[in-house]
């Protein structure tokens, strides 16, 4: 299963610790994740189910290619962190 990290910049505003999900692709094995977390769905995902624009999605040290369909390909032992983009000066 493929280990998902969220940043704890994310964690300040919802709960959702690392864990381990099933599937193939990046929109498989967040819905597995977000099955038991509906809020961090809502918080990472748009109403189109697509990755809100704030977040970046990065597996194995890349950045997702395919930020609507989240169809980029996952393997059992992948890294998958979740980041909210931050900006300011």
């Amino acid at each position: 299963m493929a280990m998902v990290t969220f940043t704890e910049n994310i964690q300040r505003h919802v709960p959702c610790p690392a864990t381990e999900a099933a599937g193939a692709t990046v929109r498989e094995v967040l819905d597995n994740v977000f099955a038991a977390n509906p809020q961090a769905r809502a918080y990472v995902l748009d109403d189109q189910s697509a990755l809100r624009r704030h977040m970046t999605i990065f597996v194995d040290g890349a950045v997702i290619r395919d930020r609507t369909r989240l169809s980029d390909p996952v393997t059992a032992g992948s890294r998958i962190y979740i980041f909210q983009a931050l900006s300011g000066g």
